[in-house]
C-alpha cells in the first residue's frame, strides 16, 4: 500500500506565496512520478503540475504556469508545490498523486490516470 498526505494548506490574500508539501510512504520502491492536482467547489479535479523522479522533467497547467512550481526531494519522499502570486481562482482542495508508470505514458492521460491519491489539503485565496 501507499499513502500520501498533504500539508500546507490554509488562507492566502491574493498575490501571496504558500507551499504544499506531500509525503509519500509504504511499499514506495523504484522511481515514481508524483503530481499535484485540484478541485474547485463545483467544477471537476483538475491537473496542476507533475513532475519525474529526477526531476528533469516537469508539466504544468497553463493556468499556473509562471506562477506554481513544483519540486521534490526524493530522500524525504516528498513532493512540493510552491504557489506564488495567487489568485482567488486558485482556491481549491489539492491533491498529490503518485504512479510508477512512466511519466510519458502518465502525460498521455494529462495524468489523471495515476493511481494513489491523498485526501487533499484546502487553499484559499481572498481577494
Amino acid at each position: 500500500q501507499v499513502q500520501l498526505v498533504e500539508s500546507g494548506g490554509g488562507l492566502a490574500q491574493a498575490g501571496g506565496s504558500l507551499r504544499l508539501s506531500c509525503v509519500v510512504s509504504g511499499r514506495t520502491f523504484g522511481s515514481y512520478v508524483m503530481g499535484w492536482f485540484r478541485q474547485a467547489p463545483g467544477k471537476e479535479r483538475e491537473f496542476v503540475a507533475a513532475i519525474n523522479w529526477g526531476s528533469s522533467s516537469t508539466k504544468y497547467a497553463d493556468s499556473v504556469k509562471g506562477r506554481f512550481t513544483i519540486s521534490r526531494d526524493n530522500a524525504k519522499k516528498t513532493v512540493y508545490l510552491q504557489m506564488n502570486s495567487l489568485k482567488p481562482e486558485d482556491t481549491a482542495v489539492y491533491y498529490c498523486a503518485a504512479d510508477w508508470r512512466s511519466f510519458s505514458a502518465l502525460a498521455a492521460t494529462m495524468f489523471h490516470s495515476m493511481n494513489y491519491w491523498g485526501k487533499g489539503t484546502l487553499v484559499t485565496v481572498s481577494s
